[in-house]
């Protein structure tokens, strides 16, 4: 019965030096702050505050349930960020990162466990953001079909020195969503293409229409679906030629009303003149003889 009282009690004691420990150890190394996961076209970095003083930073990362590893340029830092790009290699899988507070290189320590911060889990393929993508507008020759021409954003991926576009790696996966109105109206229109070339065909002839695009990724969580906005583009405004704006029909008719009352005038003027010659000639018949 003693003996187990004196055990008990020395556990609460090395618990009790335990926890001094760890506040000690906080004291000395503290843990890093504010800690996020920024990524934009699979350019991963981790950030965090603050900013060491008379300690650094480490850290390890690992896909969710298997052994951390660390990255070289990530040990015993004084900086408040990694890139973890290159380290997130299967980009599908979800990671989760700690910062551990650690001595500045070449000091030692006897602690064994240094305080750390732990990440939240995150995916690159699931969570990464899009850039805003460029675009070029074509009109066909008969104003009929308006085409956009979107360029596949580059990301930061690389696989045998070629660079990735987030085509390669969404594959079908990836859709644009145009959202375009009339240059000189407020009301919108949205049409969401699988290709990263985009026909429009049921715009006004002759009319300005003004575009945005955005990547498009419907399999992610609501709030990670669209890519940032690109910049507002407007076809330009072109007058109508007659043939497009009167018709066939109309201008044919015109032709002949005008033909018709240009043989009219015509006609009126020949008879005018022969009628006019015919009174000459009478009038000379009536003339007198003279001498006779």
């Amino acid at each position: 019965m003693e003996g187990n009282r004196q055990k008990t009690f020395h556990l609460r004691e090395l618990a009790l030096v335990l926890f001094f420990m760890k506040a000690c150890a906080s004291d000395i190394f503290p843990k890093a702050q504010n800690v996020t996961w920024s990524s934009l076209n699979f350019k991963t970095i981790l950030m965090w505050s603050p900013k060491p003083t008379n300690y650094s930073y480490t850290v390890e990362f690992s896909q969710v349930g298997q052994d951390r590893e660390r990255t070289p340029h990530c040990i015993r830092t004084m900086a408040m960020e990694c890139d973890l790009t290159a380290g997130l290699k299967k980009l599908n899988a979800y990671y989760t990162a700690d910062i551990l507070s650690e001595p500045m290189r070449g000091v030692s320590s006897d602690l064994v466990e240094f305080p750390h911060a732990t990440t939240e889990k995150f995916s690159p393929y699931y969570d990464t953001a899009i850039g805003r993508p460029e675009f070029r507008i074509e009109v066909s020759s008969d104003k009929r079909k308006t085409t956009l021409h979107v360029e596949d954003i580059p990301t930061a991926l690389f696989v045998d020195e070629k660079r990735l576009n987030i085509r390669d790696v969404f594959m079908d996966n990836l859709q644009y969503k145009v959202t375009y109105r009339k240059a000189k109206s407020t009301g919108k229109k949205e049409k969401i293409s699988k290709s990263s070339i985009i026909e429009l065909t049921d715009l006004d002839r002759g009319e300005s229409y003004c575009f945005y695009v955005q990547a498009f990724l419907p399999f992610r969580a609501q709030d990670k679906q669209h890519g940032e906005i690109s910049n507002i583009q407007c076809s330009s405004e072109e007058s109508p030629s007659i043939f497009e704006e009167y018709g066939m029909g109309v201008i044919a008719g015109a032709i002949l009303i005008t033909i018709l009352a240009i043989t009219a005038i015509i006609i009126v003027i020949v008879m005018c003149c022969r009628q006019r010659k015919r009174a000459v000639n009478t009038g000379k018949e009536r003339l007198p003889l003279n001498g006779v």
